[in-house]
């Protein structure tokens, strides 16, 4: 990523920067991760080998597992000094993979709120990289955006486990992941809020298959998956049983927020594909930068991004202060996957035929950019939500906070 100056850097955590570690990880991903792209698209023997190298690579560099917990063996960082660095992370999707920070939600949700079996069995591993994680919400009949209706069902078993039967699908590095995190019903009827527990199913339990892959706009990666009867310990399931929806909840706030800071370097990646392919290409009428409908490309990118990365960081600042987030996290979101899509947008027409092809990184970037508007909720659930949390209050003959 080249640098693209005042005119695009903006605020960042300062004692990131005074350390090093946000320059560190810039040159990571930038000179490790990107050229590795290809391979590690492909999936495979070759694509295990390379993140395994940049995992290595990654330790002796002291940038691995930087926002998981010391005592476990990360690097301890806080969530607000690590979304410094998150935005040059996640500039290619497998930046987090490769320096060890994908588990982050898994461990905090487990830390919170799994048994003393579970987290003594489980966090070191997932910290280490040494097993992988995914989790199962949404049901090919029921969008995760409606958890009240979901199918799936967990029994009680007579020696105190549970017996979980369905079918999840969009279930994210399903086909390599060794334990899989499954919204289910334990208790009263569909539609009812009360019920709905989280549990931690092994892959490698009877029972447990993955039906096929569902490539996204041609990328792979989700899966649909199927339980029969698949026996899960009594000590694997997480909090109190019944309370899925608020650690669901917890995790939703803090993997938006973090998608939002990742969508923020993907971005700033197109942005400099941009920048720099209208500095040095000259057509018979000159530089396409003196052009100025590539000005006016450069301009909307530019706003785009320099408006969208307050409201991630205004979300960032209250999940770290364990504040109410929705408000913010709904707008960051909804902002931050709009900006990429448009980004990257004007950065494929700035390069025209090329920024179709396979030379560059746009394809993949535009992908997400469509993408990021359905995952994690699509935009209309949050405008609609945003929308009604700021009307409150309002009509009744007094005024209403603008933050709900």
């Amino acid at each position: 990523m080249a640098d693209t100056g005042t005119a695009y850097d903006g605020p960042a955590q300062p004692d990131a920067r005074v350390d090093g570690l946000g320059e560190a990880v810039d040159r990571f991903v930038r000179t490790r991760v990107i050229p590795s792209e290809t391979v590690l698209d492909a999936g495979g023997k070759e694509a295990a080998a390379a993140l395994a190298r940049l995992r290595t690579e990654a330790r002796a560099a002291g940038l691995w597992a930087l926002p998981l917990p010391a005592e476990l063996g990360g690097g301890g960082l806080t969530f607000r000094r690590y979304a410094a660095l998150a935005e040059a992370e996640g500039a290619s999707d497998h930046g987090p993979a490769a320096l060890g920070s994908a588990p982050l939600l898994d461990v905090t949700m487990l830390e919170r709120h799994g048994t003393a079996r579970v987290r003594e069995e489980y966090l070191e591993r997932l910290v280490a990289g040494s097993m992988r994680t995914c989790y199962a919400m949404t049901e090919p009949d029921v969008p995760g955006t409606d958890p009240l209706r979901t199918a799936t069902r967990a029994e009680a078993r007579a020696d105190g486990g549970w017996s979980v039967s369905g079918r999840k699908w969009f279930t994210s590095g399903a086909a390599r992941a060794d334990l899989v995190t499954v919204l289910a019903r334990t208790g009263g009827a569909t539609g009812d809020r009360e019920g709905l527990s989280l549990l931690l199913v092994p892959t490698a339990s009877p029972g447990f298959r993955v039906v096929r892959e569902l490539p996204v706009l041609g990328a792979a990666g989700q899966y649909e998956i199927e339980l029969d009867r698949v026996r899960v310990p009594a000590d694997h399931l997480l909090g109190t049983g019944g309370d899925a929806l608020a650690i669901a909840g917890e995790r939703l706030a803090l993997g938006r927020t973090l998608r939002c800071l990742r969508w923020l370097g993907q971005a700033r990646r197109a942005f400099d594909l941009m920048a720099e392919r209208a500095a040095t290409r000259s057509g018979s009428r000159g530089p396409l930068a003196e052009h100025q409908l590539v000005q006016q490309h450069v301009f909307d990118a530019l706003l785009a991004l320099r408006t969208t990365r307050p409201l991630v960081h205004e979300a960032v600042a209250l999940i770290a202060a364990g504040r109410d987030a929705r408000t913010e996290v709904g707008l960051a979101k909804v902002a931050a996957a709009r900006m990429l899509q448009q980004v990257t947008d004007s950065a494929i027409q700035v390069h025209g035929a090329a920024g179709l092809g396979p030379d560059t990184a746009l394809p993949s970037l535009f992908r997400g950019g469509r993408a990021a508007r359905i995952l994690d909720g699509p935009d209309e659930l949050h405008i609609t939500s945003v929308a009604r949390r700021g009307l409150r209050g309002y009509g009744r003959g007094h005024g209403a906070a603008t933050r709900g």
